[in-house]
């Protein structure tokens, strides 16, 4: 029997507590209950909450408050310049910062004698260029009539490349001026760091065989295809040398360098190390060969 009234007492306070959760659940709210809720949600908020002409007057730094430097906040110039006297005078005190520039940082114009001396140099340009390269600065001959087989093919007389002085011109054709353009651009300049202003030119176009040997093959010079270059004038004033500076700790660096360089530009490149008849300059021409160029 104790057992029995155990059990039912133990029931009846599930049943119990069951019940008094049920009553603490939220009911769900019927349709009318959501829309009476939603059209509160929409309704406006009452003007005193939203008209700014309520709102309060803004605070005016005192001239020993503001910071030194722009920009800061200026509340008192959102709503209007102000009609005090005293306080316009402080607003035109600090409209400017006192380290603000006195002029623009933007570039000015530059004056009419610079660009038009720009343009003259660049239509000078224009009119001494030859082989269509406005780096190549010369003359054209035309065609060069020698003896036998000498000439040349649309010739020109080249004084300039790349900025750099030919002296003296050389007479060549077209193919040997862009080839010697390209060898004092990537060859000449670098190892120089850029200072090359001249080159001594000792031959071009010339009707003679190899070496100047009385007999035997004609020479590339003979065609305008080759430019022998003794020595290479730099800014400073100072020439170097093929003769003196190959094996000269100073200029054998520089020397070997621009003689590397010019194997590709040209077809021939000998120098001192090729023979006696090369020992004091460059020889260059653009004679092709299927095994590519010979540098020696």
């Amino acid at each position: 029997m104790i057992k029995r009234a155990a059990i039912c007492l133990c029931v009846l306070s599930a049943n119990v507590g069951w019940a008094q959760d049920a009553t603490q659940r939220p009911q769900p709210r019927s349709e009318a209950q959501e829309t009476a809720s939603d059209l509160a949600d929409e309704r406006p908020l009452p003007r005193t909450q939203t008209d700014s002409s309520l709102a309060p007057a803004p605070s005016i730094p005192t001239a020993t408050l503001r910071p030194e430097r722009r920009p800061y906040e200026r509340p008192d110039l959102a709503y209007g310049a102000a009609t005090d006297p005293q306080l316009r005078a402080e607003q035109d005190l600090f409209a400017f910062s006192p380290t603000a520039p006195i002029s623009s940082e933007r570039p000015s114009l530059r004056p009419a004698a610079i660009e038009q001396a720009a343009v003259q140099r660049a239509t000078a340009i224009r009119r001494g260029q030859v082989c269509g390269d406005p780096a190549i600065q010369g003359e054209v001959i035309g065609n060069v009539n020698g003896n036998g087989r000498c000439g040349i093919d649309d010739a020109v007389r080249v004084r300039a490349v790349a900025g750099v002085t030919l002296r003296p011109a050389a007479t060549i054709d077209c193919a040997t001026a862009s080839a010697l353009k390209r060898w004092v651009t990537t060859g000449a300049m670098p190892a120089t760091g850029g200072q090359v202003s001249s080159l001594r030119v000792v031959s071009h176009y010339s009707c003679r065989n190899r070496n100047a040997a009385s007999t035997g093959r004609l020479s590339e010079h003979s065609f305008g295809k080759a430019i022998d270059i003794a020595g290479i004038g730099l800014k400073s004033g100072r020439e170097i040398t093929v003769l003196t500076g190959w094996n000269a700790a100073r200029d054998s660096t520089a020397l070997r360098t621009m003689w590397q360089a010019a194997c590709g530009p040209f077809g021939t490149v000998l120098g001192p190390n090729a023979n006696r008849f090369h020992r004091d300059h460059f020889h260059f021409d653009t004679a092709s060969y299927r095994s590519g160029s010979y540098c020696r």
